[in-house]
């Protein structure tokens, strides 16, 4: 089956997101790691285990010699198009954002992957000196390793809210279990990336309230979220991202 490029809905590196009919394609580049293709789908899978609103897996297949996810597709608008189209209604949905991340926490998947594994090895590929990455891996170490499911881009545009009202969340390719503070501090950490600090510092005391988590937990999170976030991205992002981490710690 040839791929249809008038549908595309998304471009992300390495990949192409089109829509065909009521399902939804992720197309992968042929070089993309067929190891994180099939991972993706397992915890896509295990999400729906959950009993989480998420849009069903369908198939994993190949179109045109490259691997391919098929999704249900989720009728809506996401999050993110919200507060652009309604930025006077942003402290309601970013209430709303955080409701649905604090469900997001209280599932549970055992077979997912530990998040401190993953921030782990993400750490030792960083572009930080020796000193700085053994420091780290030595902090991490010492951070609770909670049990709770975490989203791992949990931003307002995985967000769909569809046409008959409800929520559904998208795309859990880095989806692990493991302290909520940490994903809630990369949640922070993403909307500073795309230049909204306002939205960030609203979101960060929404979450800490609705949790019930000290900030300072939270923020304890950060420079290790941030030196692993560091490893993807673009230039300008990995560039954000390790001053980000310098001068916090300064």
């Amino acid at each position: 089956m040839s791929i249809n490029a008038d549908r595309v809905i998304a471009v992300r590196t390495g990949k192409t997101v089109y829509r065909d009919g009521d399902t939804v394609l992720k197309v992968f580049d042929s070089d993309y790691s067929k190891a994180d293709i099939l991972n993706e789908a397992l915890n896509q899978a295990r999400i729906e285990e959950t009993g989480l609103s998420v849009p069903r897996i369908i198939e994993v297949t190949r179109m045109d010699d490259r691997w391919a996810i098929r999704w249900e597709y989720a009728q809506g608008k996401t999050l993110q198009q919200l507060l652009d189209e309604h930025p006077d209604r942003h402290s309601e949905y970013l209430k709303l954002l955080v409701e649905i991340q604090a469900d997001v926490f209280s599932r549970r998947s055992p077979l997912l992957n530990r998040l401190r594994d993953k921030l782990d090895v993400m750490i030792g590929k960083s572009d930080l000196d020796a000193v700085t990455r053994y420091e780290l891996h030595t902090r991490l170490d010492d951070m609770p390793q909670g049990k709770s499911v975490c989203h791992g881009d949990f931003n307002p545009s995985n967000v769909v809210i569809k046409t008959d009202g409800t929520a559904t969340v998208i795309d859990w390719a880095h989806a692990t279990q493991g302290d909520p503070a940490a994903d809630g501090a990369r949640s922070y950490l993403l909307f500073l990336q795309r230049g909204d600090r306002e939205y960030a510092e609203e979101y960060l005391e929404l979450f800490c309230v609705r949790t019930g988590m000290p900030k300072a937990h939270v923020q304890k999170w950060m420079p290790i979220v941030a030196a692993a976030l560091s490893v993807k991205g673009t230039p300008a992002q990995r560039k954000f991202l390790l001053q980000w981490y310098s001068s916090t710690e300064k």
